[in-house]
């Protein structure tokens, strides 16, 4: 099984879980994270690391975010790896507040 960022972490992308990944399975977008579901070795210790609550494991997804799972996978094939934490969004603990973000994800890596 894989975890999954949820939408929470779009428009602030805090990198707090990076640094504790042991595969290096993050992927790193303009404005979101997502996990590579091929690299992920469910240990879960980048769960508690995210302030916004936006990794789940897989099987944890809400109904509601059901959508995610595939946009992890689908966004991990065009995003670069990313190894070491990095600031946050300049707005993050604004938009961390927010819901229903998936308006504002920017797909395109340039």
């Amino acid at each position: 099984m894989t975890h999954v960022v949820l939408e929470a972490c779009i428009q602030c992308r805090y990198t707090d879980c990076v640094d504790v990944c042991p595969v290096d399975c993050f992927k790193k977008g303009p404005n979101f994270l997502v996990i590579d579901p091929d690299e992920c070795i469910d240990c879960a210790v980048c769960i508690p690391e995210c302030p916004v609550e936006a990794i789940v494991p897989e099987e944890d997804v809400p109904a509601d975010q059901q959508h995610m799972i595939a946009l992890n996978a689908e966004l991990t094939k065009l995003w670069p790896t990313i190894s070491r934490m990095e600031d946050a969004m300049p707005e993050a603990d604004e938009w961390a507040k927010k819901t229903n973000k998936l308006q504002y994800l920017i797909k395109d890596p340039s």
